[in-house]
């Protein structure tokens, strides 16, 4: 990767009207912003779509977008809704911070009334027979859905059909259906898919809305030299479309049950360790075919983004997997990961591709000698460095080009946040090691990631704004309280601030000298 710096920001955290960040024209101005602010990435959050606790490392689906993120704008534009029928929405009134409650329960129902009023419902085609109506300009639009429903062939229909039946079934986890359709028995499949058809259709049509929106935002993005960060979890959710039509890729009894899930061990931390409750993969099968179904997952990837960071990287050489059914992560075991076997397979399948590896933890030599061997960018953060006594790889000197610095990631406190409430040892040999300026030592911290070697260096946009732990996206470990609800207030990204960006990226040789 070239020298250059960027922003992180989720797409839920832009401004927009309608209650949560999307690819509105609040999106096209942040890149505008990027453009002027000397930066040349944007890393984003995963794009999935967010289950229960609006986590987006935990989605229905690991190819699937977000449905959240569709600008409802662009709908009223085309006709399919009205500008009154949107303002009359209830999305929440907080604009500082996301109410997914609110957004859920409106959301969906009027993207359903801008399905019926489009040329892409069932009715307005006559159904799956039917003769199609409306204009030639419609009659285009109707192909090129159906297009994009073939070209994803592949993981869209089990998709559309998983979220239609859990709508169903009032939203519960894919195990406590019937048990015909839980199994997926041909039959079930069949009778639903029926019986469903036109709900099918309604979530295949947010699909291909969200597609082509951040498509067309991307290909702005790139065109003003922005290159897209994307993120995808090592692990997909337990309750997915992932999990529930393709049993085989993971660890799954006969019955349907997982038999083992994903987490970490107790540590310093966390006295009983994390238990994530994702499904293992059955390493053994996907080395068998090849590693197809993580190809076909990572070309999906580069689809949607530049540049893809991948969390949790060191589960491939090792990963803790906990008896499913404890209740804390005590007793779980380690067990060997694919390595880089399957990134050889990656490679020869996709070619060379901008990988970041995300190797934060506790990391064993056969970690470190795995991403060094990888060739593949891994991860500086500044608030993991300042352990009085001990000389840190986080330590700016000791950083090597082949890396990304971050100031904090989205798991951290902002660095202002850190600076005033984190642990007095650590934050006084920060500012001691920075020589920060005590007005503000933010702008000291950011300066170090900048004037370090790392060929590239991402800071939150919280940080450039010096916001406090009011702004922070998560909290690990827990649920609720204002985890993925931080959003940008309009008038905060002003001209004054893309000049001192700017202007840093130019000192630091992170921008063309021009």
């Amino acid at each position: 990767m070239k020298r250059a710096s960027g922003i992180l920001l989720s797409i839920a955290s832009l401004p927009s009207k309608y209650g949560i960040g999307c690819f509105s024209k609040e999106a096209y101005e942040f890149v505008d912003f990027l453009e002027k602010s000397g930066q040349s990435y944007w890393q984003i959050l995963p794009l999935g779509q967010t289950g229960y606790g609006d986590s987006p490392y935990q989605s229905f689906s690991t190819f699937a977008g977000n449905p959240y993120f569709i600008d409802l704008e662009k709908l009223i534009e085309a006709g399919y809704l009205t500008k009154e029928e949107v303002d009359a929405c209830d999305f929440g009134q907080e604009r500082m911070y996301v109410d997914y409650e609110k957004i859920y329960r409106a959301r969906y129902d009027i993207l359903r009334r801008a399905y019926h009023n489009s040329p892409y419902a069932a009715a307005a085609v006559g159904g799956a027979d039917g003769d199609r109506n409306g204009s030639a300009a419609e009659k285009e639009k109707v192909q090129q859905f159906e297009a994009f429903i073939g070209q994803n062939a592949a993981w869209l229909p089990d998709y559309a059909l998983f979220c239609a039946v859990k709508e169903q079934y009032d939203g519960i986890c894919y195990t406590d259906w019937d048990e015909d359709i839980r199994r997926r028995s041909p039959e079930a499949l069949e009778r639903w898919r029926t019986r469903l058809a036109d709900e099918i259709r309604f979530y295949e049509f947010q699909q291909y809305l969200f597609h082509t929106q951040w498509h067309a935002l991307k290909a702005y993005a790139n065109g003003k030299g922005i290159e897209i960060i994307g993120d995808i979890p090592i692990y997909v959710a337990f309750d997915s479309a992932d999990t529930w039509s393709h049993p085989e890729l993971f660890e799954i009894d006969e019955e349907g049950y997982p038999t083992v899930v994903a987490g970490c061990p107790p540590d310093a931390f966390s006295a009983t360790g994390q238990l994530w409750g994702n499904p293992i993969y059955r390493w053994d099968y996907h080395k068998e075919t090849g590693y197809a179904w993580w190809i076909s997952r990572i070309r999906a990837c580069f689809d949607l983004y530049d540049v893809l960071r991948i969390d949790h990287f060191r589960g491939f050489d090792e990963y803790y997997a906990i008896p499913y059914g404890d209740e804390t992560a005590e007793h779980g075991s380690w067990r060997p990961g694919p390595g880089l076997e399957l990134f050889d397979a990656i490679r020869g399948a996709l070619g060379e591709q901008k990988i970041i590896a995300e190797d934060l933890g506790y990391m064993t030599e056969s970690v470190i000698r795995m991403v060094k061997d990888s060739g593949f960018p891994n991860i500086k953060v500044l608030q993991f460095a300042f352990n009085p006594g001990t000389d840190s790889e986080y330590l700016p000197h000791n950083y090597v080009r082949n890396c990304v610095a971050y100031t904090g990631t989205h798991d951290n406190e902002t660095m202002a946040g850190w600076l005033s409430e984190g642990d007095p040892r650590e934050t006084d040999f920060a500012r001691k090691y920075a020589g920060a300026d005590e007005k503000d030592p933010v702008d000291s911290m950011i300066r170090l990631a900048l004037m370090s070697v790392a060929d590239t260096a991402i800071v939150p946009i919280q940080d450039y704004l010096r916001l406090g732990n009011e702004a922070r996206m998560n909290h690990p470990s827990t649920l609720g309280g204002i985890n993925w609800r931080w959003r940008l207030v309009p008038g905060q990204l002003t001209d004054e601030l893309a000049a001192q960006m700017r202007e840093l990226a130019w000192y630091y040789g992170r921008q063309p000298r021009t």
